[in-house]
């Protein structure tokens, strides 16, 4: 599994990113790393062009730092026939924002992201619709509880 990152992410907003080859999935965390949210799900259409614009505008309009794409394994670790199309697309996002990627396992993300949308109330058609952001947040909630005290950016004392 390639849970190393290539470069760390620096302190400050972080996006979670659920990569399908039809919808993406994004979620995001405040600046000092606590809540996550669900953000938005992306539509992909076979344009790469439009999706580098999508991710450009996302890091420049919410601040991101870095991006943490949820890595299909197995359940035994090892990698699927997905995690190369994966890691291919983290690194594509790289390359397009500049910023740093970290791949994170998401495994049982989609059945907790289910989980978590049970009971809000909504429509079967609008569960299938947020549940991508909702594993993105899943994804990048467990990276972040993954992380050492060091790894996490400081309070500011005043």
């Amino acid at each position: 599994m390639s849970d190393a990152t290539p470069r760390s992410i620096p302190a400050g907003r972080v996006a979670g990113v659920d990569y399908g080859r039809r919808r993406i999935g994004v979620a995001i965390c405040d600046a000092e790393r606590i809540i996550c949210s669900p953000l938005c799900v992306h539509q992909t259409i076979g344009d790469r062009e439009a999706d580098a614009a999508f991710f450009r505008h996302l890091a420049a309009a919410e601040q991101i730092v870095g991006f943490v794409v949820g890595l299909p394994i197995h359940s035994d670790g090892t990698d699927s026939a997905m995690s190369v199309e994966v890691e291919r697309f983290g690194g594509w996002l790289g390359r397009i924002t500049g910023l740093p990627i970290a791949f994170h396992d998401e495994r049982y993300s989609s059945r907790e992201a289910a989980g978590l949308l049970a009971g809000v109330g909504l429509t079967r058609g609008r569960k299938k619709a947020r549940a991508d952001a909702v594993a993105a947040q899943v994804v990048l909630q467990s990276w972040l509880e993954s992380q050492t005290p060091n790894e996490r950016p400081q309070a500011l004392e005043g």
